[in-house]
């Protein structure tokens, strides 16, 4: 027997068909440039890697309610493990076999510190079930964690490294505020750290590289250098034993 069309449930929607964003730019271009700093040093870093996603300003779909209303809008950063690493317009849990992130950083600002406060804070702890969530102030430099207390379901402040980093245990890696300058823009950046070492951009490589082959050269300079002085010498020392053989050898001749 064939139902009726009306009574065959109709799939939700998917990314290709639901808004990717909320069309609203990044408070300042700081915070931008923040956002993309995290996103593409965790994507070098982690290139060899085909198990996780790492996105930005871009919405998390976690059910079809928050579709036919939807005032939310998606993590600054926010990085999912154990899934297939691919382009997506958003992030669709439903698509995704129900998984949703893993961690979350929310970069505050004047108009978003107390929705990222209060709302978020309540709808990762209580609806996601987020392991992590970090927030922190591009401006000011400040940096707080939390992570999730299962039983609970909610969170617990982490407690900082004496030097103020915070431990993101969900990624075995380390967030910390290091004062850096970054396309002209000098401020103290929030960076993934692994063994107490930045993971860098793309662009922060080739310029580490441009200035290691940049220091080989100068440094193979100064021993091309310090060797034709070193031959210099040896041959004035060569000229002058010379001489003196000559002096010697005519003074030989002389007799007594």
């Amino acid at each position: 027997m064939t139902l009726p069309s009306s009574f065959i449930p109709k799939p939700p929607p998917g990314q290709n068909s639901l808004p990717c964003d909320d069309g609203e730019p990044m408070d300042t271009p700081l915070h931008r440039l923040q956002m993309n700093v995290l996103i593409d040093s965790l994507e070098d870093a982690w290139a060899e890697r085909s198990d996780f996603y790492v996105g930005g300003n871009m919405f998390v779909y976690f059910s079809e309610l928050q579709i036919k209303n939807n005032d939310f809008r998606g993590p600054d950063v926010f990085v999912v493990l154990n899934c297939e690493r691919k382009p997506r317009k958003s992030w669709v849990a439903w698509e995704e076999g129900g998984k949703l992130p893993d961690v979350v950083i929310e970069l505050l600002s004047e108009s978003t510190a107390n929705v990222d406060r209060n709302q978020k804070k309540q709808l990762y702890a209580r609806v996601w079930r987020l392991p992590e969530y970090f927030l922190f102030d591009p401006e000011s430099g400040e940096l707080e964690g939390y992570r999730l207390n299962g039983l609970k379901g909610e969170y617990v402040r982490i407690e900082p490294e004496p030097n103020g980093d915070l431990q993101v245990a969900t990624l075995g890696l380390t967030l910390g505020v290091r004062p850096g300058r970054i396309h002209l823009q000098e401020a103290p950046f929030l960076r993934w750290l692994s063994n107490g070492k930045i993971l860098p951009t793309e662009r922060e490589m080739a310029a580490e590289q441009r200035a290691l082959a940049a220091s080989s050269s100068a440094l193979a300079e100064q021993e091309k250098a310090r060797a034709e002085q070193e031959m210099a010498r040896a041959e004035s020392a060569e000229a002058r034993a010379k001489a003196l053989e000559a002096e010697l050898e005519l003074l030989r001749r002389r007799g007594p």
